[in-house]
């Protein structure tokens, strides 16, 4: 399986591309900025996008999802940040942005596969209301629900501290062996969060 890491955007967030091997269709999660940067790395290994996934709705994750011209996958909950520059925090920071994506919403549990690619939904709210990690095999794709070392702000707009720890509780209770990979930051397992992680 191909996993590549393009680090994104002013706020360095991590876009994820997947895809079964080189030459292959392939899922985009979290093109949040820098598309050529993004298309680069789609390139080096001649993949074929076909499906763009957000684990939540900011302008950080979002970003460049129109450039690609593909279906957006997105929690329910969080639909309306794509239509909506204050629900994606864009016009806080001056710049305002609403996308026209063909929208495709999400519910907990639910499967998104392309080929033999086959990625589980866990709703995890808190950061967001819709936020989401993204199971495939021994790997999830926390957005910004948990980080190496630290876990995603509650103190923006429509975001619950109550909500996170329940989101966290329901990561924690995954076998130590899953590595994890974040919406910022550097990769890690839930075994080492739940030994070192000072929010836990």
């Amino acid at each position: 399986m191909i996993l590549e890491t393009v680090v994104v955007g002013p706020y360095q967030a991590n876009c994820y591309i997947l895809a079964e091997k080189e030459g292959s269709e392939a899922i985009i999660i979290d093109p949040g900025g820098d598309y050529n940067k993004i298309k680069k790395a789609i390139d080096k290994y001649e993949l074929i996008p076909k499906i763009v996934i957000n684990t939540h709705g900011h302008i950080d994750h979002i970003g460049a999802n129109d450039k690609f011209r593909l279906p957006v996958y997105i929690h329910k909950d969080d639909a309306n940040c794509l239509l909506d520059s204050k629900r994606n925090m864009s016009a806080f920071l001056g710049s305002p942005v609403a996308l026209d994506s063909k929208i495709k919403t999400l519910n907990d549990k639910d499967k998104i596969t392309l080929g033999k690619l086959s990625l589980e939904v866990i709703h995890t709210p808190g950061h967001t209301p819709g936020g989401i990690c993204l199971k495939i095999g021994d790997i999830v794709f926390t957005g910004d629900t948990l980080f190496y070392g630290g876990i995603g702000r509650t103190d923006f707009p429509y975001a619950s501290e109550e909500k996170m720890r329940e989101s966290l509780k329901k990561l924690m209770s995954l076998p130590d062996k899953i590595k994890i990979f974040p919406g910022h930051g550097q990769a890690s397992s839930i075994g080492e969060e739940k030994k070192s992680n000072p929010f836990i």
